[in-house]
This record gives structure tokens, C-alpha cells and sequence, in this order.
């Protein structure tokens, strides 16, 4: 099988990349809001992921790599590009028409929670320990405190009636969860590629199913100024594509358990760029709420608390 050569970057500059990565992933929220400016939730997905698919091609390329040809991992790769590109990618484009960038980073870090939460009830070896348990509960408490269910009934609250768009985030995160899942049960042990093929795999084929309904998408009227192509280009060519090949690099050099702090710092890049520059405001719930459900994670994977064999496996937050 086919196997794409890692690149080689000296371990000095590791937590420049390190820095880079919760930069761009962390304001891909911030440029969701710039690109909505005259783009649809749809175009936006379909540009992302073509740019996105195009720059990890020419990395695998570049790298002396090329993409599998097994008919079985296109299949399982399929439901992992709707599951983690698709899907959440539309449903976070689709919520940043309601509410601040700031709170779609809060609701993006809750993803190893739902991956944990998933992977308990479709992976058989999984088994739920009473830290696992305890994480849960203290995880779903600090999500329930984010969506701050008072405020959606209180009219003079800016939170009202936008329940379906915090619900789009939550199942954006969901989706992202079902497809770890899916990875580590039908890709990861079967298929030996490396990080780069997989992630251009998975965004190509997801940039071929957004052709599908491209002509609709392109038919619908939109503009384009300077901020808002530079929006998009931030997107599909860094966040969904360069990133990718940092958080390799960053994996490499300092091991999965140190390189997956970066998502404790999504969320609080989102919310500074959010208040710094468009001027969101964010209720005390959140913040307070996204760090409960990040100490839930962390008890859950057994960083706080007793380390033992039931500790989660560490999943890196999905940029959407």
C-alpha cells in the first residue's frame, strides 16, 4: 500500500507550528462569519473543501506519496468525509448565520466528549469507568450550561431563538465524534496510511460530493470582495488543508497526549477574535460552561484524576 513520506522539520520549530495550528484553527470560526458575509453556508463548504482537497493532493505529491487505490477504504473514507467534512463543516456554516463565532469555538471543543460518549456505545472493547463516567457528567453539565437554557426563553436575552443554531453545533460536534469512531473501528489497524493521504483522501471525496449539488449552489446569488476570498482561501487552504500537515508534525515531534492540548486552545482563540474583532459579546455561561465541559474531557481521558487503562483515547478537535 501506498505511503506518503512524512516531512521532515526540525523538532525547534515544533511549537511554532504548534502555535500556527491553534491560530488558524482556532479563527476558522472568525472567517466563517467573514465569508457569510456573501456567501452561502453551501458555497462556503463547497470552496473550503476543493481548496482544502487540492492543497493536501499537492502535499502528497510533493512528498513522493499517491492515493490508495483499495476499493474497501474509499468505502469506509466515504462515510468519514460526511461524518467529519461535510456534515459538521455545513452545520457550523449554517449556525454562524445566527450566533457569535466565540460560541461555535466553544461548541467545537466538545467533540472528544462526543466521541467518548459514541465510542461507549458502538466500540464493544470500550468500557465505562467511573472516571469515564464522572467526565460525562461533568462534561454534558458544562455543555447544558453553554447552551444556557434559560436564555432561550428570556426575549431580551441576544441567546433567544437560537436554539436550532447552538443544536446545529452540538450535532456538528456529534458528527465529528461518529467519525473518529468510525475511523478507529474501520480505518485505523486495517489501512496503513499515513496522516496526510488520509486527511486528502477524505477531503477529496468530499469536495466530489459537494459537485453534486455545486450548480444549485453556484446558481444562488452571492458577492465576492477581497475579505471575503481571503476568508475562503484561509479555510480551504490552511484550516482544512496546511493545518493538516502541522498537526502531523506536531504529533510526531511531542506525542499525541502533549500535541492534543492545542484543543484547549481553539476555543479560547475563537472567542478572543470574536470579542477583538467583530465585537461579540459572550454571556458568563459560556466561557464558564466550555470550561467545565473541557475539565469533563479531561477527567474523562484520565488527565485529572487516576491514569489507568480505561482512559479515553485523546481526539484532536475538528476544525469547522
Amino acid at each position: 500500500m501506498a505511503s506518503t513520506s512524512r516531512p521532515r522539520v526540525s523538532g525547534a520549530l515544533t511549537p511554532l507550528w504548534f502555535v500556527l495550528l491553534a491560530l488558524v484553527w482556532g479563527s476558522s470560526f472568525l472567517f466563517i462569519k467573514f465569508a457569510l458575509v456573501g456567501l452561502s453556508p453551501g458555497l462556503i463548504v463547497l470552496f473550503r473543501l476543493v481548496l482544502g482537497a487540492v492543497t493536501l493532493i499537492v502535499v502528497v505529491a510533493l512528498s513522493g506519496g499517491r492515493l490508495p487505490r483499495d476499493r474497501r477504504y474509499y468505502a469506509h473514507m466515504s462515510v468519514v468525509a460526511v461524518l467529519l467534512c461535510v456534515a459538521p463543516m455545513m452545520l457550523y456554516a449554517t449556525a454562524g448565520q445566527t450566533i457569535p463565532s466565540g460560541l461555535m469555538a466553544i461548541y467545537n471543543a466538545t467533540t472528544p466528549l462526543m466521541t467518548l460518549v459514541i465510542g461507549l456505545a458502538l466500540i464493544p472493547s470500550e468500557r465505562l469507568t467511573p472516571f469515564r463516567a464522572f467526565g460525562i457528567v461533568l462534561g454534558s453539565a458544562g455543555v447544558v450550561l453553554v447552551l444556557g437554557p434559560w436564555q432561550l426563553f428570556d426575549g431580551s436575552s441576544d441567546m433567544h431563538g437560537t436554539e436550532w443554531a447552538q443544536l446545529a453545533c452540538l450535532l456538528g460536534a456529534a458528527s465529528n465524534g461518529v467519525a473518529y469512531v468510525w475511523l478507529r473501528r474501520f480505518v485505523t489497524g486495517r489501512f496503513r496510511y499515513d496522516a496526510p493521504t488520509v486527511a486528502a483522501t477524505q477531503t477529496g471525496l468530499a469536495a466530489l460530493m459537494m459537485l453534486i449539488p455545486a450548480p444549485f449552489l453556484l446558481a444562488q446569488p452571492f458577492h465576492l470582495t477581497p475579505l471575503i476570498v481571503v476568508s475562503v482561501v484561509v479555510l480551504g487552504v490552511f484550516s482544512t488543508g496546511i493545518a493538516y500537515v502541522w498537526n502531523v508534525v506536531v504529533v510526531r515531534e511531542w506525542g499525541a497526549t502533549r500535541s492534543s492540548s492545542v484543543l484547549f486552545l481553539l476555543p479560547v482563540v475563537g472567542v478572543v477574535l470574536g470579542i477583538v474583532v467583530l465585537g461579540e459579546t459572550i454571556t458568563w455561561n459560556q466561557p464558564v460552561g466550555g470550561a467545565i465541559a473541557i475539565l469533563g474531557i479531561l477527567v474523562s481521558q484520565g488527565v485529572i484524576g487516576l491514569r489507568g487503562r480505561g482512559g479515553a483515547e485523546r481526539t484532536q478537535s475538528s476544525p469547522e
